[in-house]
């Protein structure tokens, strides 16, 4: 099972760079309150070191007194109204880059091939989905517009320190080599550490996944040891990768706090010898050191959020790595000239040398019945996929209406060519939510048409609500059948001008689905339907049978004239009938 690829960092600040640049104004703005608010916060510092010259000087008076601590209260009421008013831009701004990019990144799951999911499996794209996502939430929300202050506050501060000495202000570099060289050796090893945490969370993710969706299988082969087994090492592995991020902290964090304690130790200590030596006044001294303990806190804070910006850029390394997968089709062109369906030469292989499908030639004219036929294995399913353009042939050509399948953009190929499989899918909402997903601006009355096609319009209307039902856990539970008509009624709206059913109605009973074919049948007169069937009185109805085994095309003809031939599917059809004498 392949994975997902992820973004390289170089892919990781393009994007950053083009997602903040649609924000650029709302940015500019935050950044510059938040700016203004560290100047006001550094007034308190200045004033004390005023008071204390002041003092030293004997020259502190009343009006003098109230004069300053006027200028500390103001200061005080700026930096409060300043730093509200920042954090509530931050707050709006990182809630839109949050949904932008939310946005962006459903927007690449849409678009992604669904051999690519195939092949990924659910537990990456499930691992992105959620907890790759909920990482960058908070690293936008939070982290990021708390990094971007923390660096705003220790810049002011560090020029305020040197406009009031800056030699007593070099005694506070002393901790830059400690806090730049631990710093450097913790980047080196986090930034891959978070990345294989995030990469055993997506393997656990989708093992556990596995494992429940298929428990019915697992128990019926008694896989559950081995399944087991693989989620035991799915934790140990997470363990481990926990334990590695963790070991990092314990290190990078100690030698930081150390590194600002130094900082201090060291300014109190050098600023005190240059006042004693009349180098610079007291209050100088004071303010300096006053300077070097405030600006540790935004340091503090540039230090722990680092950690979080680590995991917030593992997370949207994966995130952007879904924007990376294209299936290389172009998104215009022009539109087929009917709907004639062409296969020359195909061949289709999963894997080297395990070829699928072998030199199928085929030509499905526009509206036609064209039934698919042949034992577990033969390679229908898989022709149904090329015929559909969800997978591209190893070798050989698809045409529609003389167009390459893969040179069409999905729009149009969607527009022309819909596959509906026994695989069903009814999403959170109400009956019209799901079935106007196939076509937004359809009325009830289409929909109840639509339903009414598809053998649905008795269950529809005992429903409490009727469109307006909701469907799901939470709300109205529907049976596998009657998903699965929900399924078919889609493709109605949707009106291709091509669609495959594969199976689309195996898990309706014999005589219902037979009655639901020949209903759907009187809906799509005139469109091409190519049936993939197991139940051949669809092979009776269409107008010609094409007979699969391994991977080859073995016979073509109408029912009687396969009949005649007395081939493979006669004796298919004599041992169905055997098998279902009631059909």
């Amino acid at each position: 099972m392949s994975t997902l690829p992820i973004a390289s960092f170089a892919d990781v600040r393009a994007f950053a760079r083009t997602l903040l640049a649609r924000h650029r104004w709302p940015f500019a703005l935050m950044l510059s309150l938040y700016a203004l608010a560290a100047v006001a916060a550094l007034v308190p510092a200045y004033v004390v070191g005023i008071l204390t010259n002041d003092a030293t000087a004997h020259t502190l008076s009343g009006p003098r007194i109230a004069g300053l601590v006027e200028v500390l209260a103001g200061s005080s009421l700026a930096f409060a109204l300043l730093s509200f008013l920042a954090r509530r831009r931050s707050y709006i701004l990182g809630e839109r880059i949050f949904a932008d990019l939310r946005g962006s990144f459903l927007t690449s799951v849409l678009e992604l091939p669904l051999l690519v999911v195939e092949n990924a499996g659910t537990g990456d794209l499930l691992s992105r989905t959620t907890s790759d996502v909920e990482a960058m939430s908070r690293t936008v929300r939070f982290a990021l517009p708390e990094w971007l202050v923390a660096i705003i506050q220790s810049l002011l501060t560090l020029a305020a320190m040197l406009v009031v000495s800056p030699a007593a202000s070099v005694a506070s570099l002393v901790s830059l080599p400690i806090l730049f060289f631990a710093t450097r050796r913790y980047l080196r090893f986090a930034t891959p550490g978070y990345r294989r945490e995030r990469i055993s969370y997506a393997s656990l993710a989708g093992t556990v996944s596995e494992t429940a969706e298929g428990a019915r299988t697992i128990d019926a082969l008694q896989l559950g040891e081995r399944q087991n087994r693989r989620i035991e090492a799915n934790l140990r592995e997470n363990f481990y990768a926990e334990m590695y991020t963790l070991l990092m902290r314990m290190v990078w964090f100690p030698t930081v706090e150390s590194a600002f304690a130094l900082a201090v130790a060291s300014t109190l200590g050098w600023s005190g010898w240059l006042a004693l030596h009349h180098v610079i006044t007291i209050g100088a001294a004071t303010t300096v050191t006053l300077y070097v303990v405030q600006i540790n806190d935004p340091l503090d804070r540039l230090v722990s959020w680092l950690d979080e910006l680590q995991m917030g850029q593992s997370s949207l390394a994966r995130l952007v790595g879904v924007s990376m997968i294209h299936d290389g089709r172009p998104t215009s062109g022009p539109e087929p000239v009917d709907g004639e369906l062409r296969l020359r030469d195909v061949r289709y292989a999963y894997g080297e040398g395990r070829d699928v499908l072998s030199d199928v030639s085929l030509v499905i004219r526009p509206g036609e019945r064209l039934a698919i036929v042949g034992p577990s294995g033969a390679g229908k399913s898989t022709l149904g996929r090329l015929l559909a353009g969800m997978d591209a042939p190893s070798g050989g050509t698809i045409t529609l209406g003389g167009a390459p399948l893969g040179e069409l953009p999905l729009a149009t190929l969607r527009r022309h060519v819909v596959l509906v499989t026994q695989e069903h899918h009814v999403f959170l909402g109400t009956l019209r939510d799901n079935l106007s997903l196939a076509r937004p601006t359809a009325s009830d009355d289409a929909l109840l048409d639509a339903l009414q096609a598809v053998d649905a319009d008795d269950w529809v209307r005992q429903l409490p609500r009727g469109l307006d039902t909701e469907l799901g856990a939470a709300g109205h539970v529907l049976s596998p059948a009657q998903a699965q008509q929900i399924a078919l009624a889609r493709l109605v709206l949707a009106d291709p001008q091509t669609l495959i059913l594969d199976e689309a109605t195996a898990l309706l009973d014999p005589r219902a689905a037979r009655h639901l074919e020949r209903s759907l049948g009187a809906v799509l007169h005139g469109r091409t339907v190519i049936a993939i069937a197991h139940r051949l009185h669809t092979a009776h109805d269409a107008d010609r049978v094409c007979v699969m085994n391994a991977g080859r095309i073995v016979e073509l003809g109408s029912h009687d004239e396969l009949l005649a031939l007395d081939g493979s599917y006669a004796a298919l059809w004599r041992s169905w009938r055997h098998e279902s004498p009631s059909s």
